[in-house]
């Protein structure tokens, strides 16, 4: 039986009737499955969805796009390896972490670090604690995050990275200016968010390596949960 991997395509369409379908075909006709579909938002240039699509082995991602970018007006904001227990892209998830967060109260922002890259689609989230001028700790830490700085043993990590965007008053992109990040974010091309919890001193930050940019419903969906 044939191995597909999962795909997570993020891409704009055009305010047509039947655009999607026409993207579907266009998939189909190239050997690609779209298992589940996501509106992300609506914006004045069309709508933007999130396609869970399976390649076959050996699949180029570049023919995802082709097929895709082949249908008038569309266009592809990226195309990402997708890692899921199952179930697809759905919000059913924002409401699967208002459960958990609702099951476990005292620990609400260590399960909002935890749950945050299976609602999001980012590849890790940290909490973050600004505790004064230069001193940021790492309270929280999805699986996959990466090491800020700080001791390698230490318990909370303290980050001696500028992070001048701390304390944070509301959920927004971070640039990648704004803070000595580590020099292969931006060969990644890493686009990152964040959103205070509960105040702003408590923060947390998601990434998502090679993007797509998160967008404005995604960050009021952040805000909203933390």
């Amino acid at each position: 039986m044939l191995n597909y991997m999962s795909h997570l395509l993020r891409v704009v369409l055009p305010d047509r009737p039947g655009t999607l379908g026409a993207v579907a075909t266009a998939l189909g006709a190239a050997g690609i499955d779209i298992t589940s579909v996501t509106v992300v938002e609506r914006t004045p240039a069309g709508a933007v969805d999130d396609l869970l699509v399976m390649l076959p082995p050996g699949g180029l991602a570049d023919r995802a796009i082709s097929a895709v970018q082949s249908v008038p007006g569309v266009v592809v904001e990226s195309l990402r390896p997708f890692l899921a227990d199952g179930g697809g892209v759905t919000s059913d998830l924002d409401l699967d972490l208002v459960d958990a967060l609702t099951e476990r109260p005292l620990d609400a922002a260590a399960t909002l670090t935890e749950l945050a890259p299976a609602v999001f689609n980012p590849d890790w989230a940290v909490l973050l604690e600004h505790v004064g001028a230069h001193d940021v700790r790492v309270r929280e830490t999805s699986v996959g995050a990466p090491t800020l700085g700080g001791d390698d043993l230490g318990v909370p990590e303290r980050v001696r990275l500028p992070l001048p965007w701390l304390p944070l008053d509301r959920a927004r992109r971070i640039g990648p200016d704004e803070g000595t990040f580590p020099p292969r974010w931006k060969a990644v091309s890493m686009e990152l968010a964040a959103a205070p919890v509960g105040g702003d001193r408590l923060v947390v930050l998601i990434g998502r390596p090679g993007g797509p940019a998160f967008r404005a419903s995604e960050l009021e969906r952040l805000a909203h949960l933390a």
